[in-house]
């Protein structure tokens, strides 16, 4: 069966993603990902032109979907509800493709620093939106404290889980339970989307009430 574009594309940055945590970046060729994908170099080098260009493409796509959500969210009135959806929502986003990107930036961090444009800001700075829209204005420090180690609960989780046989789903279930603790008495526990997203327009459909995935 041949692969279509989109999934042969997504198939190559899960196989690169694997081997440049496996391996590390630059120990890894654009051969050897053809090769574990069973593709010519020339079918690779038909969707990315480099290593870097795999890299930008996955990073992009991941920090464009937190940029989705925080633009949703800072379009809300501010709210309890608000908060935990926010929450579920990050933490959610953290999980799936999330967590390789997180192991590979973790053993990868030169060849993350001369890959990504400055221009495209960091995930530090989305955390602290993130915080300033959960938390509210003029929050004490100890709660923005405990939020930032809310949002920060996936990373934490998965650090924790090294050498255990923990999979995604155990992962967020965890993550999920430890900011709950966090934050049970500044807001609902964190309310995870029942639906995966689907596009641009349609980023949290359960709670906007008036958009649907197709």
């Amino acid at each position: 069966m041949r692969r279509k574009g989109t999934d042969t594309r997504a198939e190559i940055q899960d196989v690169a993603l694997a081997l440049f945590t496996e391996h590390g970046y630059d120990a890894t060729s654009m051969r050897e990902i053809a090769e574990r994908l069973d593709i010519t170099k020339a079918a690779l080098y038909y969707h990315f032109k480099s290593k870097e260009a795999i890299i930008l493409s996955l990073f992009e796509e991941h920090l464009s979907a937190f940029d989705e959500l925080l633009a949703w969210a800072a379009a809300q009135p501010h709210s309890p509800q608000l908060s935990s959806k926010l929450l579920g929502g990050w933490l959610a986003l953290s999980t799936g493709r999330g967590l390789p990107i997180m192991r590979f930036a973790a053993a990868n961090q030169t060849a993350l620093r001369t890959v990504l444009p400055a221009d495209q800001g960091t995930v530090q700075q989305r955390l602290e939106k993130a915080t300033q829209i959960i938390s509210g204005p003029d929050a004490p420090l100890q709660e923005r404290l405990r939020v930032r180690m809310a949002l920060l609960s996936v990373h934490i989780t998965v650090m924790a889980s090294h050498e255990t046989e923990a999979g995604d789903a155990d992962i967020l279930a965890a993550a999920t339970h430890a900011a709950a603790l966090l934050t049970g008495d500044l807001f609902p526990a964190p309310q995870l989307p029942l639906t995966e997203r689907c596009g641009s327009t349609g980023m949290w459909p359960e709670t906007t009430g008036d958009q649907r995935c197709s």
